[in-house]
């Protein structure tokens, strides 16, 4: 067996970044050492992936067939998956500082999802693939649900049931993956990615089976249609900055399972009719939504859609798909750190009508949250966006799929609708407190003041800003990184 240690190195920095925040929490009990613990090791965990490099041999191999295999894509990935676990534990310190959430098992939680994100990123059979996607999401049960009470405060049950919500449709979902790898197993007689299209015989039927369980599996982890309904519960239970990893982390770590499958497979139909209802019914039912975090989890739901709009190219779509997810990541990443920004510590994300007037109190803050809008829809300023949707209706195109990419513009120019009036919400004017103010809402709105950001808050809100600008106007940087 073949192995090189090199390609191991954003492993080893990202397990060992779990160890050490376990050993810190218990061996020093410093909420600000085990904060930087983390941070450090997810910084650590960036730098061995870009030095391991695209370029090094696979790794844990028997013959030709091997399981770790280093790619361009694997090490934007694993970057990918080091900036946000930093980013999210900025947006997080109000609520460790306050002792909402407990610091050591939050940041030893948040470890453990980074190592399983940068495993799936360079796996490269369906055994290491599935373990991946597990060590991502298993952590994240406990941290919708994670809070810590007061004495005597009344105990809220929105976490635990969106924590068992999560927990039990993942359940059905892993068990659904693992009979599609199963099936395959039995017709190819391999489990490696590379081997998965060879070999079919008289057992086609049964690999095709298989091929659509495992598509059906994976696509719980980017809540796509029919397995979406726990995403706007799950996080809207969660606490906001957990709430952005989930639709983040775990929706790029649901992207890459997909990628690995769908570029092997022939299940391009299946894929389609997945995009269509999923952008389809995402873009819908936003329209109706009322509180800001529903907002964005169906919003969420809608980019999954043109994400699997890429993927239903097989190969050819893998670069479109894989641009398109990185940029939804960063501008879906700094959204929710501008709700963030503007909710007090530990609050939920609230209805739309209290975020009246907040471009007025906080112009800074509510210009990342219009950059981010207009990024998800597709307009300026959020060029990310943009250039986004744009790959991928071109790579439709070039394909023969002017059919899809039509659908695609159409639930665009859907999803203006309520990108925009979220929007024209920060700006309107807040009534006047007094008597004819009714509306518990709309009373917040005219009379909350102007909230401090905290400086780590604030940090990865406008690094993320600047990251997304930056890919805005050069894109190609996405773009030769992933080739």
């Amino acid at each position: 067996m073949t192995i090189d240690q090199i390609s191991l190195l954003p492993l080893y920095a990202a397990a060992g970044t779990a160890v050490l925040v376990l050993l810190m929490d218990l061996l020093v009990a410093r909420r600000a050492a085990t904060c930087a613990t983390l941070a450090l090791g997810g910084l650590a965990t960036a730098v061995c992936a870009l030095l391991a490099g695209s370029g090094r041999e696979p790794t844990f191999c028997a013959g030709d067939l091997c399981s770790w295999v280093s790619s361009p894509l694997a090490v934007v990935s694993a970057v990918v998956f080091a900036a946000l676990t930093v980013g999210v534990l900025g947006l997080s310190m109000p609520l460790l500082r306050q002792e909402i959430a407990p610091a050591g098992e939050f940041c030893f939680l948040l470890a453990c999802s980074m190592t399983g994100g940068v495993v799936i990123g360079y796996s490269a059979d369906l055994i290491t693939l599935i373990v991946g996607l597990e060590t991502l999401t298993l952590p994240l049960y406990v941290l919708v649900g994670l809070r810590r009470f007061a004495p005597g405060e009344r105990v809220s049950t929105a976490g635990a049931s969106a924590s068992i919500t999560f927990f039990l449709i993942s359940v059905i979902s892993t068990a659904i993956a693992l009979l599609g790898a199963a099936l395959n197993y039995a017709a190819t007689g391999a489990l490696h990615l590379d081997r998965l299209i060879g070999g079919l015989g008289p057992m086609g039927q049964v690999a095709d089976i298989g091929a659509a369980l495992l598509v059906l599996g994976f696509a719980f982890k980017v809540a796509a249609v029919p397995l979406h309904a726990w995403a706007p519960p799950t996080y809207e239970g969660a606490s906001l900055p957990v709430a952005a990893y989930l639709s983040t982390a775990s929706k790029l770590g649901g992207v890459l399972a997909l990628v690995a499958v769908v570029s092997r497979l022939d299940v391009g139909p299946m894929v389609a009719a997945l995009a269509i209802l999923t952008m389809t019914l995402g873009n819908l039912v936003a329209l109706r939504q009322t509180r800001m975090v529903r907002l964005l989890a169906w919003s969420s739901i809608a980019q999954a859609g043109y994400i699997l709009a890429a993927l239903a190219l097989g190969e050819a779509g893998v670069r479109a798909a894989a641009v398109y997810a990185v940029l939804f990541v960063a501008l879906e990443f700094i959204a929710f750190a501008a709700v963030v920004a503007l909710r007090e510590p530990g609050a939920d994300g609230g209805d739309l009508r209290a975020y009246r007037g907040a471009g007025r109190r906080s112009p800074w803050v509510a210009a990342v949250l219009v950059l981010a809008f207009a990024g998800l829809a597709g307009l300026p300023p959020g060029l990310a966006g943009l250039f986004a949707k744009v790959t991928i209706v071109d790579a439709l195109i070039d394909q023969g799929w002017g059919w899809l990419a039509g659908i695609v513009a159409l639930n665009a120019v859907i999803g203006l609708a309520y990108y925009i009036r979220a929007t024209a919400i920060l700006y309107a004017h807040p009534p006047r407190p007094g008597i004819q103010v009714v509306d518990p809402d709309l009373l917040e709105a005219a009379t909350h003041p102007r909230l401090p950001v905290s400086r780590p808050v604030a940090a990865a809100l406008f690094g993320g800003a600047a990251v997304a600008v930056a890919l805005g106007f050069v894109p190609q940087i996405l773009f030769d990184a992933l080739t």
